[in-house]
């Protein structure tokens, strides 16, 4: 199903415009079901689970970091803490994600954010020519080439996936 602009959520269709990718709203579907999780995102869309892009805010020392992770990996909390060079690394709870982005968890995009948060976006989602993101919405989701939207997020390229111990 397509959305329409009014089924974007306004901050973001505002950023996407921002950025000149106003485009992308036309791309944007909405879904009658929440995709809170990236299983359910991928099961909405058909894509692999690696194909959904989450955008996860963590607090290091404190301070927001928004982690672009593949739905198909968990972040290792310890490679972020040695990328960012921080104390404490921890799952910022959903009152810090609303303040720092303006969404809610479950539909925060990977850019258009509230405030300007470090960012940092694992290199295994440049395994595929088309990820899907949250559209600022627990029922919307937008594609976009990998390295399109790590560069419009403004992330830096890491490899802070988890590995099987």
């Amino acid at each position: 199903m397509s959305a329409t602009e009014s089924s974007v959520h306004p901050r973001f269709a505002e950023a996407l415009r921002e950025l000149g990718l106003g485009e992308v709203v036309a791309e944007v579907r909405r879904f009658p079901e929440q995709t809170r999780t990236a299983q359910e995102a991928a099961a909405a869309v058909g894509c692999e689970l690696s194909q959904i892009c989450k955008s996860l805010i963590f607090a290091a020392d404190g301070v927001p970091v928004l982690v672009l992770m593949d739905g198909a990996s968990r972040v290792d909390l310890e490679l972020v803490r040695g990328e960012l060079g921080a104390e404490k690394v921890t799952r910022a709870k959903a009152d810090i994600v609303r303040e720092a982005t303006g969404y809610a968890i479950g539909g925060v995009p990977p850019f258009g954010h509230a405030t300007r948060t470090r960012v940092l976006a694992d290199r295994s989602l440049l395994g595929h020519d088309v990820v899907w993101a949250a559209a600022g919405t627990p029922y919307t989701v937008f594609p976009m080439d990998p390295k399109t939207l790590i560069a419009h997020a403004g992330g830096t390229l890491v490899d802070v996936r988890e590995t099987a111990k």
